[in-house]
């Protein structure tokens, strides 16, 4: 259908090689004792920056090496940053790159090696946002404002913030943003980072409350229930006061309230919500109980393929499937298999088709079941792309033609709507459309790329069209919305229109996987699946090197965000869920229920009704949970869960370790009589 694993990224390079993996010199598996000094020592690149390193190595008796030769390599992965054959890294994204200069005598010998990890940050701020906004303030009212300082490449930095008012008298700003309403009368509140600064103007005016109210003043919920409080302010009278800007507070127990007064409650208990308003206080009760949201489940069938599996898509008659392999050293990646699928108890394989490639990661086919396309990576020619497979018999798939003119680098996820396939083009990082409508002449009609020219540290991964809109998980450039055909900005898929970026400090997100696993670590924004009002973004995050012992890769980490994009030109985290046993890969949402591959964790079944708030895992939305795990496995007894597909209340879980799963999820039943 979509996204998957970036298998030939994120496997060791031992395994196997892809463009943006330096592969390491087999010397530098067993180097000489001695030491690697690098010149500058100690580097700082900013996002855009080029930088020349040399490096000379010394015995273990602290003496040169004589007539040095150097071979410059990335020591873990050039997602952040490349560096060529004569030691120029080039920063191309905010993290880390970790360079590695293998040096030997040219008179022979082991050689030495020495590593240098690089931090890249983002550019200098060049504006300030401030949340919350408002326009006025009542004397006596105290409000604390929050300050994230942008570069111009839309990287959040964590520079020092200054806060000034040009009328203390009328509203003063403490040294980490507290407003205090003085007086009546106006003020500009600015913040400083650098030469980036906002200004936010205030109007206070007088404090005419004489009551507070909350509404509702009780209520009950299940945690993860989302209840919106309102602060009502009267004056003497008893007329209401209008525009009153309350702060919210809840006491005790582990949950959140938004400036609106949306609250959500993360564990049963009792909560107490309080707004202030100056010198008034109100407050409201909630009852909160368990949400109870366990359902039981049954495995209903298997389908190992002693190989590698990747991606599963479903055809529309719901009675065959389609699953592809990747290939790491032993067979598959050459074969996408054919599952018959009309006993859930019993699924068989039928057919395969074979291909010039070591790597399908991904399959869908158009929305009535005709075509089908699948993507194609490491071809022994050179020559990837796509292939496109005739379906008239979903049992016996025919490929009849191949795409590769423009993609010839590989194609790592496909997406196919309306006789157009969006597709991921791995050498450029771009995304190109390739019109179908004559489906043995494909055709590229339209390309879209973040920054033009220029794709170091950019990789687009993976594509979801919804409703002539595409939503791009673009790594280190977060999730990128396009119009593809909605009609939002004029676009078409012909010609792709931007609407809106969201990007979130990835570094920060996962600092305990550098602690885990050392500098260089792989983390981006992977998938993505919009839903409602909502997208799903998920993020692909692995330690630099392999922590748990579960395989290659590790275990892995990984946040799924929950965004709201009720305005698309302005999308915004609200809500997010972070498995504790694996990691974020492909989900998929069906009515009020997410379905996630967990990886090292299984398969996850997640409650998502209602609206979205905080923490999902806390809150106890898992409504199911099945360990993919086999004995017989590739790796026993470890899953590797890529993703699920829903379909009539059954649930395809292929798993790259024990392969096709089918599960069910059972309605509540009581425990005991």
């Amino acid at each position: 259908m979509r996204h998957g694993l970036s298998v030939r990224l994120l496997f060791t390079a031992a395994l196997i090689a892809g463009p943006s993996v330096s592969p390491v010199p087999a010397a530098a598996q067993d180097p000489a004792p001695g030491r690697v000094e690098f010149t500058p020592a100690h580097p700082v690149m900013t996002v855009g920056d080029t930088l020349r390193l040399s490096a000379s190595a010394f015995d273990a008796a602290g003496r040169p090496i004589a007539r040095p030769m150097v071979q410059w390599f990335a020591a873990v992965y050039e997602f952040q940053g490349t560096v060529d054959s004569t030691g120029l890294v080039r920063a191309g994204a905010v993290g880390q790159i970790v360079v590695s200069a293998l040096i030997r005598s040219a008179d022979g010998g082991r050689p030495v090696v020495g590593t240098l990890a690089i931090p890249i940050q983002p550019p200098p701020a060049s504006r300030i946002a401030v949340t919350p906004t408002f326009g006025t303030l009542m004397a006596g009212q105290s409000v604390s404002l929050a300050a994230t300082p942008i570069s111009s490449s839309g990287d959040p930095r964590h520079d020092a913030v200054t806060w000034t008012s040009s009328r203390p008298a009328v509203a003063m700003v403490s040294a980490r943003g507290r407003v205090t309403a003085v007086a009546p009368g106006t003020a500009t509140i600015t913040a400083q980072a650098g030469k980036a600064a906002a200004a936010l103007p205030v109007t206070v005016v007088p404090n005419t409350i004489a009551t507070l109210t909350v509404t509702p003043a009780s209520a009950s919920a299940r945690t993860g229930d989302v209840i919106r409080f309102n602060a009502e302010a009267a004056d003497r009278r008893g007329a209401a006061v209008k525009g009153v800007m309350t702060e919210w507070s809840i006491t005790p127990g582990t949950g959140q309230i938004e400036p609106d007064g949306g609250f959500v409650a993360e564990e049963p208990g009792s909560y107490r919500i309080v707004a202030t308003a100056g010198n008034h206080v109100a407050s409201a009760t909630v009852d909160v109980r368990p949400r109870e949201a366990n359902r039981p489940v049954q495995v209903m069938g298997r389908v190992p393929i002693g190989m590698l599996a990747t991606e599963f898509w479903l055809h529309p008659d719901g009675k065959h499937g389609y699953l592809g392999t990747v290939g790491l050293g032993g067979p598959g990646g050459d074969r996408l298999y054919v599952i018959d699928v009309g006993n859930p108890s019993d699924p068989r394989i039928i057919d395969s088709v074979m291909t010039d490639s070591r790597e399908i990661n991904d399959v869908m086919t158009t929305e009535d079941g005709r075509w089908g396309v699948i993507s194609r990576e490491a071809a022994s020619t050179r020559k990837n792309g796509i292939t496109i497979l005739d379906l008239a018999d979903p049992g016996h798939p025919k490929a009849v033609a191949d795409y590769n003119a423009t993609v010839s680098g590989g194609v790592h996820s496909v997406f196919v709507s309306k006789g157009y396939v969006y597709l991921t083009d791995d050498a450029t990082g771009s995304m190109r459309v390739i019109s179908i409508a004559d489906p043995f002449h494909p055709k590229e009609v339209a390309r879209w790329q973040a920054t033009p020219g220029e794709n170091t540290g950019r990789m687009l991964h993976d594509i979801d069209i919804r409703d002539g809109l595409a939503y791009l998980s673009y790594w280190n450039e977060g999730l990128i919305i396009l119009d593809v055909g909605n009609g939002i900005k004029g676009g078409s898929p012909e010609k792709p229109i931007l609407v809106s970026q969201l990007k979130y400090d990835l570094n920060e997100l996962y600092r305990k996987v550098e602690v885990a696993g050392g500098p260089g670590y792989i983390r981006g924004t992977h998938t993505a699946w919009r839903h409602k009002n909502y997208v799903f973004l998920g993020d692909e995050v692995f330690a630099a090197k392999p922590i748990g012992g579960l395989g290659p890769l590790g275990r892995a980490w990984g946040r799924l965000h929950v965004v709201d994009v009720s305005d698309i030109t302005r999308p915004k985290i609200v809500a997010h869920y972070e498995p504790e046993d694996g990691g974020v890969h492909n989900v998929f949402v069906a009515g009020d229920t997410l379905y996630l591959g967990d990886y090292q964790g299984g398969l996850r079944v997640l409650d998502i009704s209602g609206e979205l708030r905080g923490d999902l895992l806390r809150q106890g939305r898992e409504v199911a949970h099945v360990m993919t795990g086999d004995g017989k496995g590739i790796i026993p007894n470890t899953a590797m869960a890529w993703g699920a597909t829903y379909r009539n209340g059954y649930i395809y879980v292929p798993d790259m370790h024990s392969g096709l799963w089918i599960v069910r999820v059972d309605n509540k039943r009581d425990l005991t009589p």
